[in-house]
């Protein structure tokens, strides 16, 4: 039992307040009762039967079935005790033993509150055949089977009443589960598709300046030796792929965002040039403002391109990077020249998936073009302005 749970157990200043009133009521009854010529005893076994009815409530609160059988005993009790002709569901103290079935219907298996829904509706049975048989001559015999069918709707209805606040309750729980674990698989997500991001990107970066190194270098075993290096990378990437494979995204997940700057284009443009990579960089129009998915978004798409260009084409390979901007949209281009050859690599990797959900998610959309003469993957993200509305219809007004 947890903490809360325990708290939860003692009674709240609203419970003590509900059984004192109650047991005063009760109380008032047996006064009535013992003027009406009841015998001592009799109110004496009454008023204990009462006040087991109101301790089966607390323990119910920890110990479900054993106040519920501590409220049974107390309700057969005053069922088989003999009264001038009152039932015991005139008793106020009476009232805590729906309260039982209540609590009990909401903390066991639902097939378990059956079984006390099934004693509930036996003690019933029970208290009214005992109320016909000490029917007296001059009472129509119907009374007990119309007292007996209310109170039957009445636990029946505690019954399915808790057990419909349980199963909401249930709902709710299982809603918030799934939001925890959706929320737990977009953010391995987002981890996998950064770590492709960078570090695939890098280890590309390091296997295309290493076969450029081999290519230029005069001393064979050299170039043996970097070749060999390179290989390795490749592998590396590949297995790479395969651990990365371990935190695949939920369909339609939304990735994690990182805070990356345009202003980092230049510098990882030149970190992938080579003598047999020759990556260029160009931006045209003045730059405006985007939205943090829309900034990550483009320096993604610019990664991906780069890598996607120096992994699959055979050197030598010529990439174009170039960000065309307009107030309402920038356009970022990746373009390669298809270099001598296509390399064979293998299956294909999740990096352009995961680019055109972050341009999705950013409001823009992605485009792969290919051809004999290279490949182009263009991205059109929108800038702050192109979401203004008034901005917008400015523009389109503009000459």
């Amino acid at each position: 039992m947890t903490a809360s749970q325990r708290r939860s157990a003692w009674p709240t200043p609203v419970a003590v307040t509900a059984h004192l009133v109650v047991a005063l009521l009760t109380v008032i009854i047996l006064v009535g009762v013992r003027h009406l010529g009841a015998d001592l005893w009799q109110i004496f076994a009454s008023a204990g039967a009462a006040g087991l009815l109101h301790a089966g409530v607390v323990v119910a609160d920890r110990r479900p079935w054993a106040g519920y059988a501590i409220g049974a005993l107390a309700m057969l009790v005053l069922v088989t005790m003999p009264q001038l002709g009152w039932s015991p569901s005139m008793l106020p103290s009476a009232v805590c033993f729906p309260l039982m079935l209540w609590r009990l219907t909401g903390l066991v298996p639902v097939r378990s509150s059956v079984v006390a829904l099934a004693v509930a509706a036996l003690g019933i049975v029970l208290t009214e055949l005992v109320a016909w048989a000490r029917l007296p001559p001059d009472t129509p015999g119907w009374t007990p089977l119309v007292e007996g069918g209310l109170l039957m709707l009445v636990v029946g209805g505690v019954w399915l009443a808790a057990l419909l606040v349980r199963r909401r309750h249930e709902a709710r729980q299982r809603a918030e589960s799934e939001r925890l674990a959706a929320a737990v698989a977009d953010e391995r997500a987002g981890i996998r598709r950064d770590l492709h991001d960078v570090i695939a990107h890098t280890v590309t970066v390091m296997v295309a300046r290493i076969e450029a190194a081999a290519v230029t270098t005069a001393d064979p075993a050299t170039r043996h030796e970097l070749g060999d290096i390179a290989e390795a990378g490749r592998d590396a990437h590949q297995g790479l792929r395969a651990m990365l494979a371990t935190l695949a995204p939920r369909a339609g997940s939304r990735p994690g965002e990182v805070p990356i700057s345009l202003d980092a284009l230049p510098d990882l443009v030149a970190s992938a040039a080579s003598p047999l990579y020759a990556v260029t960089f160009a931006e045209v129009g003045e730059r405006r403002p985007l939205s943090l998915s829309a900034e990550v978004a483009a320096v993604r798409t610019v990664q991906e391109g780069i890598t996607n260009a120096l992994r699959h084409l055979e050197p030598p390979v010529e990439v174009t990077v170039r960000l065309r901007w307009t107030p309402a949209e920038v356009m970022v281009e990746v373009r390669d020249d298809g270099g001598k050859a296509l390399r064979d690599i293998g299956g294909q990797g999740t990096g352009l998936i995961g680019i055109e959900e972050r341009v999705r998610t950013a409001g823009g959309t992605l485009s792969v073009d290919g051809g004999d003469d290279g490949w182009v993957l263009r991205a059109r993200l929108p800038t702050k302005e192109g979401h203004d509305p008034a901005a917008t219809e400015s523009l389109h007004r503009a000459p």
